[in-house]
């Protein structure tokens, strides 16, 4: 599969060119930089703009096997001229958002409080780049890059920003400087962003979901919006060790059976490429609470759990099951949190709604949406 390049990658790229062509007067239609991955990236450079004391360029980014919402998006970088000179406490190469890139407005993210959300990393591949031109042209003076986005605030609203406190639209991020396809370390990174803004709020207790599947039950039962949980996708195992190693002294998992059913065997990435095994952890708990063999065996041809909750309750043992794998699951929550969490659990499904939650599941929601999860 082909990989991409990051927005922080295209950054360095844009900028590295704008200062070649304001420091030489020369144009420059293809650049080529050094990812910390190690790979270099050539790329084409677009939409020149050329002035005596600034130059602006852009370059498209390709988001390779694994597109995201930014792919085909233009980055631009402004390069100037300071007009002064170089402040003492100053650095160099000085570098900030414009237009379409996020400003940060919580704490616990990358970048300080209103700052462009341009994470550290893109930001030493800028300083780096430019800096190679300067040392190229004996440059000793202050350059300001500023790094743009047009259309950015609108590709944002498809992001995780405006959830983690940056407004005005898409970071720009990257830690090889590539986009590999598939990749699990962009989600990982995400939830502990996610984890690390709520701590910096002051939260102690977290609620965590998979996703927004089941949002309407959460909304109705306990007037509970989904959407103000961590997301944590099918990483449920590295959430519960992101949230302790935070300093969380509790965490509360809310998911739909077909995705936390698999918790029940152990199972702490619910990805389907890790496993399959709902039906035989659906029948192997129908067993214990009472079902016949034929009654499990109508379960392990089933196709969705919404389809074997229906058999468990034209059996009679759709609660008594229920009990069983809650059980099961909280067993492997705590195991993987090993005492360094609190760990609750509320399980629901679409047509019968909650399943069943541990003891002191609704307790912690409360809570949570009281304070804030403000122990």
């Amino acid at each position: 599969m082909r990989y991409g390049f990051t927005t922080g990658s295209c950054a360095a790229a844009a900028a590295k060119a704008a200062a070649y062509m304001l420091l030489t007067g020369k144009e420059k239609r293809t650049i080529t930089i050094d990812t910390p991955k190690g790979i270099p990236y050539k790329v084409a450079v677009e939409e020149i703009t050329r002035g005596e004391s600034a130059v602006a360029c852009a370059v498209r980014k390709d988001g390779g096997d694994d597109p995201d919402v930014t792919t085909g998006a233009l980055v631009f970088a402004c390069v100037a001229l300071n007009g002064r000179e170089r402040p003492p406490e100053e650095g160099q190469i000085v570098i900030d958002g414009g237009e379409g890139v996020g400003r940060v407005t919580k704490r616990g993210l990358d970048q300080p409080v209103g700052s462009a959300a341009i994470n550290h990393v893109p930001r030493e591949m800028i300083a780096k780049e430019v800096a190679e031109i300067c040392r190229l042209t004996d440059y000793r003076g202050v350059l300001r890059v500023e790094i743009s986005v047009p259309g950015g605030e609108k590709l944002a609203e498809k992001t995780f920003n405006p959830r983690l406190g940056i407004t005005g639209g898409i970071s720009i991020l990257g830690t090889t400087g590539i986009v590999e396809p598939m990749s699990s370390q962009a989600l990982l990174d995400t939830i502990r962003v996610e984890l690390n803004v709520k701590k910096e709020e002051g939260c102690r207790a977290v609620a965590v979901t998979p996703g927004n599947y089941g949002q309407t039950f959460m909304k109705t039962a306990y007037g509970y919006d989904l959407d103000q949980s961590v997301k944590c996708s099918n990483f449920i195992g590295n959430t519960i060790d992101m949230a302790a190693e935070a300093g969380f002294t509790a965490m509360l998992l809310t998911g739909h059976i077909g995705k936390l059913v698999k918790l029940s065997g152990g199972m702490m990435n619910t990805h389907s490429k890790e496993g399959d095994c709902r039906m035989e952890l659906t029948a192997a708990a129908g067993i214990r609470a009472g079902i016949s063999a034929k009654t499990a065996g109508e379960i392990l041809d089933c196709v969705t759990t919404e389809e074997a909750l229906r058999i468990l309750e034209t059996a009679g043992k759709r609660e008594k099951t229920m009990e069983i794998l809650l059980g099961k699951i909280c067993f492997y929550l705590n195991k993987r949190a090993a005492g360094r969490i609190r760990m609750e659990c509320i399980l629901y499904a679409n047509e019968f709604g909650e399943l069943a939650k541990s003891e002191g599941a609704q307790e912690l929601l409360q809570t949570i949406m009281q304070t804030g999860g403000k122990l």
